[in-house]
């Protein structure tokens, strides 16, 4: 099952390597891509699309339109810490 989401705070490489690092440790997941320019994260494997969003939630990624203080603060250190992995 391949799960297309669109997400806030995608700011740079960090980010991504942030995203694809802690989706690809979920049980299930087999591939993820990403596309900065649309903020879209895209997910292949045996998983729910609510395990994804949850996961990307937390690292400071909400789905396009429920972006928060609180999300946009997760994701610069969730952007530092990819850019040093």
């Amino acid at each position: 099952m391949t799960h297309i989401i669109e997400v806030e705070n995608i700011k740079c490489g960090g980010c991504m390597n942030t995203i694809k690092k802690a989706l690809m440790n979920l049980d299930g997941v087999s591939d993820v891509s990403i596309t900065k320019e649309t903020e879209t994260v895209q997910a292949q494997g045996n998983i729910s699309r609510e395990t994804l969003t949850a996961k990307l939630a937390e690292l400071g990624y909400p789905e396009k339109g429920s972006n928060s203080l609180l999300h946009q603060a997760k994701s610069f250190v969730s952007c530092a810490v990819g850019k040093f992995n």
